[in-house]
């Protein structure tokens, strides 16, 4: 995985979790206080759930650990958490872009620091590239993604140019090199943030649920700043 996320930008790494924990955080995300997204009574989306305590186990589990380890060295954290969901009434297209924003404690003027923002309540930042280029997202699957599913697409090594801009990225989007990540429930793929990454509109639209948690080397942030939560 090492090697893959190196060259490419990402790796789909099998059974991650089993299923009675994929059962589990599906459950704990239908009745958790969250800060939710919702459409026609469904929940799309949800932020802040680094207090899920079925995401934090998952976050913290050493069969991550073995995995991560390598990638970020000892100390890595888990820095964020987002879900994600597609079903018949919302069923959205995710444009290309890159994961450029970080979620913090509070606002300080540092240079290289931009885009401050507070989403449901928590400070996000846009930080400078090299930041993100250390960092390592898993997006793991609660259900099964097939090609009608709306599943992510990826453009492989795209993670290697920094943060790109919009002319930049309108022009490797158009080259026709993206690949299609198809998963089971349980399996996860891990990516470097800056990776060009979307996805279409599900055409046969079910629950597409994703945990997507994001994780960073100990030290990452400047004297000044604090992650808003940490696992």
């Amino acid at each position: 995985m090492q090697a893959a996320l190196a060259r490419d930008g990402f790796a789909l790494s099998p059974g991650i979790a089993a299923p009675e924990a994929v059962a589990d955080m599906i459950a704990a995300f239908d009745t958790a206080d969250l800060a939710r997204a919702e459409r026609g009574g469904h929940t799309f989306g949800a932020r802040n759930l680094l207090d899920v305590p079925q995401v934090r186990a998952m976050a913290t589990s050493p069969k991550l650990a073995t995995l991560l380890t390598p990638l970020l060295g000892p100390g890595y954290s888990a820095v964020r958490g987002l879900f994600f969901d597609k079903t018949e009434g919302a069923n959205w297209p995710v444009l290309w872009h890159q994961d450029l924003s970080l979620a913090l404690r509070a606002e300080r003027d540092l240079p290289g620091w931009s885009n401050w923002t507070v989403k449901r309540g928590v400070v996000h930042a846009q930080p400078p590239a090299d930041l993100l280029a250390r960092m390592v997202t898993m997006r793991l699957h609660l259900d099964d993604c097939d090609a009608d599913n709306g599943p992510l697409r990826v453009i492989a090594g795209s993670h290697a140019g920094g943060i790109l801009a919009r002319d930049t990225i309108r022009a490797r989007t158009a080259e026709g090199r993206d690949e299609t990540v198809l998963a089971k429930a349980g399996d996860a793929l891990f990516m470097r943030p800056l990776i060009l990454h979307a996805s279409s509109p599900a055409t046969r639209p079910r629950h597409r649920r994703v945990l997507h948690l994001e994780f960073a080397p100990a030290g990452l942030l400047p004297d000044g700043l604090e992650w808003a939560a940490q696992a």
